[in-house]
């Protein structure tokens, strides 16, 4: 695994690109509060800090959600000072399973209007 080094010195552990397991990715996406964060970074397009999403959940189960997604290799995070910031891995994601991010996301845009319409 590599590490980003923040100026604070600390080191945030991430897999490199042949460490990134398939069983992994499914499995951090799976849970419906990470496939919301992975939604809205896939959406914004910039890196985010943990405190920009509203989730309904308590900060520490936010911090464990953000903690599977990096160590599963769909996100990275960084320190930018002493903020924590977040961007989606699309390219290495995109260069091991293509099309499988696209596709989860498509899948979730369409279970999110299921929902909405109250289907």
């Amino acid at each position: 695994m590599t590490g980003d080094t923040a100026t604070t010195g600390r080191t945030l552990p991430h897999p490199d690109l042949e460490q990134i397991r398939l069983e992994s990715v499914l499995h951090a996406l799976s849970d419906p509060m990470r496939m919301q964060i992975v939604r809205e970074l896939a959406a914004r397009e910039v890196e985010l800090t943990c405190s920009q999403f509203e989730l309904p959940v308590t900060k520490s189960t936010t911090t464990h959600h953000f903690r599977v997604l990096r160590e599963s290799g769909v996100i990275r995070q960084v320190y930018r000072g002493t903020a924590k910031m977040n961007g989606l891995r699309r390219d290495d994601l995109d260069g091991l399973f293509p099309g499988l991010l696209d596709s989860l996301l498509a899948a979730a845009d369409r279970q999110a209007g299921r929902i909405a319409d109250g289907g």
